[in-house]
């Protein structure tokens, strides 16, 4: 029997998969918070350079992107986000790097990446990865921006615990374990890509899960 989600909780997973207006302002509040350990966590596995280009999906109100920038100062960050209301948040956020140049975020989709082949470094991706397609179509782009020999670093929240949570479900959200996490990286990785997906637990003892694509070479 399928569980009806109500109509309030149904509005804040839209508004997580693509926050707006006032609703979106305040649920990029929440946002900011949920994300500071995930982030820290992805941002020490990509072992950043200072010379390095990076780019985040789904920068969200922006502060991975102020994260980011203070660890690449021979470098540039790039970011790009679903939400109009987002980039407006984070462009605030990030103005001094932006106006300086050093700071980049634009609107657009993740499955059409405005960028050329081979153009990134490193890649952030943090709880936007429920929004994917099941068809890779994100990994491969991203995988295309970034240079050989580049990585990506991907995190979920474990579908153990986004059961629990009222404001998740199927018609906002792809639930992911690490079996699910591997198998959609690896749809969207090349046959000499290294992929690697690991447990995390968070505060609260809440779950988690980190895939690694670090792109190969030779193709």
């Amino acid at each position: 029997m399928t569980v009806l989600q109500s109509p309030i909780w149904a509005a804040i997973g839209r508004q997580l998969r693509n926050p707006s207006g006032l609703g979106g302002r305040l649920i990029a509040r929440l946002m900011a918070f949920a994300n500071r350990q995930p982030n820290r966590i992805a941002i020490d596995a990509l072992k950043i350079a200072p010379s390095d280009t990076v780019l985040e999906l789904g920068f969200g109100p922006g502060s991975a992107i102020r994260t980011l920038n203070s660890m690449v100062p021979h470098g540039r960050v790039f970011g790009i986000d679903h939400s109009a209301t987002m980039v407006a948040q984070a462009s605030r956020y990030n103005r001094r790097a932006i106006r300086l140049g050093h700071v980049q975020l634009q609107q657009g989709r993740f499955d059409a990446l405005p960028w050329g082949s081979d153009t990134f470094d490193k890649i952030l991706a943090v709880n936007v990865v429920y929004f994917f397609g099941a068809d890779a179509v994100e990994i491969r782009e991203a995988r295309r921006v970034l240079r050989p020999g580049g990585m990506m670093a991907i995190y979920a929240t474990h579908k153990s615990a986004m059961a629990q949570w009222k404001f998740c479900c199927p018609e906002t959200h792809h639930f992911f374990d690490e079996h699910d996490l591997l198998t959609l990286v690896r749809n969207g990785a090349a046959v000499n890509d290294e992929v690697s997906v690991c447990s995390v637990t968070l505060a609260l003892r809440i779950a988690g899960v980190l895939a690694i694509l670090r792109k190969g070479t030779g193709v």
